[in-house]
C-alpha cells in the first residue's frame, strides 16, 4: 500500500524524496517477506529446503537487510543537503540523482555479497538431489572468508549508524541556528518576536527524517553493538541457552522492526499520505456499495 500511495505522487513530496521513500517502502517489505514470513513459514522438505533455495534464500536475506539499511541512510544524506549544503541542493537533490543512488547501492549491495551464496553447502545427497544448507569448514578459519565476514558486518551495521547519527547531529545543529538567525532578524525588523512561517513549514517538513532516521538510530544500535562485540572476542558459535544467544535473537527482533515501522511513521507524520491511505482503503467498498445500486 505503501509503495502504490508513494507511487502516485499525491503525498506533497518532491521526486527525488519519492523515489527514496518507494525504495525504502520495497527493501521493508522484502525484508518483512524473506527475512521474517519466510524464515517462520520454512516447513522441513518443503521447497526451501533444496540446497540451491537455500542458498538463494540466504542470499535474498542479506541483501534485503543491507538495502533496508542503507536506502535509509541515502534518504537522510538527501535531506542533510537540502538542508545544510545550499549550493549543492540543486545538482544532488534531484530526481535523476536519487535514481543513479538507489540503482548503484543496489548494484553494489548484489555485487558485494554474491560470496554469501557459496558460504553453504548440502547437508546430504538424496537420489543426486542436494539438500539442505550447512556452513562450508573454511568459513571460520579462511583467511578469504573473515575478510568477507569484516567487509559485511563493516558495510552493515558498523558503518552506517555512526554516519546517521553524525548527519542527523549537524542537521539539528544547522537547524537550531538557523532558527535563532531568523527569530533574531525578525525581532530586530518588527521590534518583537514573531513566529516564522517559513520555519515553521522547514520543520514541518523535517518531522519525516527524524522520525524514519531517528528510529533507525534508536532499533540498530543494539546490533551494532553486537557485531562490535563479536568481532573483537572472536566468538563463533553458542548454543541455545546462552545469554549471547538470547541477546542476538533480541537484537535482530529491533532490527527487523525498524523495517516494519516505517509504514507507520509515514502515516503517523504525514496528513496527505493519511489521507491517500483512507481513500484507498475506501475504494473497495465504494465498488461495491455502487455496483450492488
Amino acid at each position: 500500500m505503501s509503495v502504490v500511495i508513494l507511487s502516485r505522487g499525491k503525498c506533497g513530496l518532491s521526486k527525488g524524496i519519492t523515489r527514496y521513500m518507494v525504495a525504502m517502502a520495497i527493501a521493508d517489505l522484502m525484508v518483512c517477506i524473506f527475512n521474517i514470513t519466510v524464515v517462520w513459514l520454512h516447513f522441513p522438505d518443503s521447497f526451501l529446503s533444496y540446497t540451491y533455495a537455500c542458498r538463494l534464500s540466504e542470499f535474498i536475506q542479506v541483501v534485503s537487510s543491507q538495502l533496508s539499511v542503507w536506502f535509509t541512510v541515502s534518504f537522510t544524506i538527501d535531506r542533510f543537503i537540502a538542508i545544510c549544503c545550499h549550493k549543492l541542493k540543486p545538482t544532488y537533490c534531484t530526481e535523476r540523482t536519487a535514481t543513479v543512488v538507489l540503482t548503484a547501492q543496489w548494484v553494489l549491495s548484489v555485487l558485494m555479497h554474491i560470496p554469501k551464496y557459496f558460504r553453504y553447502e548440502p547437508n546430504y545427497i538424496v537420489d543426486d538431489i542436494l539438500w539442505g544448507c550447512r556452513t562450508v569448514m573454511g568459513y571460520i578459519s579462511s583467511p578469504e572468508w573473515i575478510a568477507y565476514k569484516w567487509i559485511s558486518s563493516i558495510s552493515s551495521p558498523i558503518l552506517p549508524y555512526p554516519v546517521m547519527l553524525l548527519l542527523n547531529c549537524l542537521t539539528v545543529r544547522h537547524i537550531l541556528l538557523a532558527s535563532r538567525f531568523c527569530r533574531a532578524l525578525k525581532s530586530r525588523s518588527n521590534g518583537e518576536s514573531s513566529s516564522d512561517p517559513e520555519m515553521k513549514n522547514r520543520r514541518t517538513s523535517i518531522i519525516l527524517l527524524f522520525a524514519i532516521s531517528g528510529s533507525f538510530i534508536v532499533l540498530m544500535a543494539p546490533i551494532t553493538i553486537i557485531h562490535l562485540s563479536v568481532g573483537v572476542t572472536e566468538i563463533i558459535s553458542f548454543t541455545g541457552s546462552n545469554s549471547l544467544y538470547l541477546a542476538i535473537r533480541i537484537t535482530l527482533l529491533l532490527m527487523y522492526s525498524s523495517s516494519c515501522i516505517n509504514t507507520c511513521i509515514y502515516a503517523l507524520t504525514q496528513r496527505r499520505f493519511r489521507k491517500e491511505m483512507q481513500n484507498m482503503v475506501k475504494c473497495p467498498f465504494i465498488v461495491i456499495l455502487t455496483l450492488c445500486r
